[in-house]
């Protein structure tokens, strides 16, 4: 097989090759290259070491911070090109970094230290695939098995624990047996990891095509992440709108929605204050009243705890807060809730109900689909004719209330919440006369 390299990468193997030293392509580069996927990153590894880099590419913009652990960048029209000499890592004591390496000349060493077999493949276009542990075989049977004892690369690194997630996510690969049960044996190692190393493996693990089954087979690592999912696993929901567990119906509603990062966290989320809010009837029918705001709780310490941006959480628990509102084609109520959340997330919040109704059991599921597609055409009605339904298109503002003779802060605020509430109930209409007319009765009812 022969890969197709960039023109700067077969430049620097060639040069690399007429000093006298090997020089390959390798890892995910290597392995995209196989699936037919377009590379992002080129990482080579050469027996040269550093300082041979250093002096193959002396007519060359350096950059060195990563000597220590044999990697050099060449930075050629712009882009940093890393190359790593060939290496052998020592011990692992904080299951992440490796406490010091060794240099090798054999390719064979530096493929034997990484994590999967599908990332422990070299190529250049003199020997071709380099493979000793049957990488490409894996590939082509979508497997992801680790290189070795699974139990001591996860030891090791058990970041790659996330990782082997993420490519069965994103790459729907299936995990080898034992290389999934060591996952399992070693996943409270996870525990050691910086929460931005987690939540950052996490982000593109969640948005991948085959995650509902990942979150199904996998929950209990998912756990060791987000606690607050445990006690969802196994918790039956007695109630004709459901047919499946809590976790199930989660798992299902986070496939079913779009793979968009916000979106998908939500879903993971919009379910884990149910068990706390049981109620159970005189008939033996389980309801679940106000498990948003239980949710909405829950699921800001989670992200809080995982230092996610606070604009991003923000944006989740809102729109937890709104996931189980019922909408039709009211509009006087879809104008409230946009004054509340905005355009976008409105939409992001139909898209959220529909993935939540298809999550659900058939009772009642074309009604509920049919109100969904009311209210966004009542939204899309809203935007085109320009409806008011914020403190933005209100035909009267604070300069205005000024000349009335309005002063005070609050008051002015009042006012105007009040009169947006006005026009949005139809009970005024949009226009800067009659609210001055309206704002001096409230004024003086004041």
């Amino acid at each position: 097989m022969k890969i197709s390299m960039p023109e700067n990468v077969k430049m620097i193997i060639e040069r690399l090759e007429k000093s006298g030293f090997d020089a390959y392509i390798v890892g995910g580069c290597v392995r995209d290259a196989i699936l037919g996927i377009e590379p992002k990153d080129w990482d080579i590894t050469t027996s040269a070491k550093t300082s041979d880099i250093k002096s193959c590419f002396s007519d060359f913009k350096l950059q060195d911070n990563g000597e220590k652990h044999g990697t050099v960048g060449v930075i050629i029209d712009g882009y940093v090109y890393e190359i790593t000499t060939f290496r052998i890592d020592g011990e692992y004591n904080d299951n992440r970094h490796p406490d010091n390496v060794e240099f090798t000349d054999r390719i064979e060493e530096d493929l034997k230290r990484r994590d999967f077999t599908v990332n422990a493949i070299a190529y250049n276009d003199r020997k071709g695939i380099v493979d000793p542990f049957n990488g490409e075989k894996d590939l082509s049977l979508k497997a992801l098995r680790c290189v070795g004892n699974p139990d001591e690369r996860f030891r090791e690194d058990a970041l790659r624990i996330l990782r082997a997630l993420r490519f069965a996510a994103v790459y729907n690969f299936s995990i080898e047996v034992e290389t999934a049960c060591a996952m399992v044996r070693n996943r409270s190692l996870l525990n050691n990891i910086a929460v931005e190393r987690i939540s950052s493996e996490f982000n593109k693990i969640i948005c991948g095509n085959n995650i509902g089954y990942i979150l199904r087979r996998y929950k209990d690592i998912v756990a060791v992440i987000f606690p607050e999912i445990v006690s969802t696993f196994e918790f039956e929901q007695n109630n004709p709108h459901h047919n499946k567990t809590v976790w199930k119906q989660t798992t299902t509603a986070v496939a079913n929605v779009e793979p968009d990062l916000l979106l998908r966290m939500v879903m993971l989320l919009h379910d884990i204050g149910k068990p706390i809010s049981l109620e159970t009837d005189s008939n033996n029918i389980d309801h679940f009243k106000n498990h948003n705001r239980f949710s909405m709780v829950y699921a800001k310490s989670a992200l809080e705890r995982l230092k996610y941006p606070t604009s991003f959480i923000d944006n989740v628990v809102l729109l937890i807060e709104y996931h189980n509102v019922h909408f039709s084609d009211n509009k006087r109520q879809i104008k409230h809730i946009l004054n509340k959340i905005g355009v976008d997330n409105f939409k992001k919040l139909l898209l959220i109900q529909r993935a939540d109704i298809l999550s659900q059991s058939k009772y009642k599921r074309e009604f509920k689909l049919n109100n969904i597609t009311l209210a966004q055409n009542a939204l899309d009605l809203i935007i085109s004719n320009d409806e008011c339904f914020n403190l933005k298109k209100l035909a009267i503002n604070g300069s205005d209330l000024l000349h009335l003779g309005i002063t005070d802060g609050k008051t002015i605020g009042y006012i105007l919440e009040n009169l947006l509430d006005s026009v949005i109930d139809e009970t005024i209409e949009n226009d800067n006369i009659l609210l001055k007319k309206r704002a001096l009765e409230i004024i003086n009812q004041i």
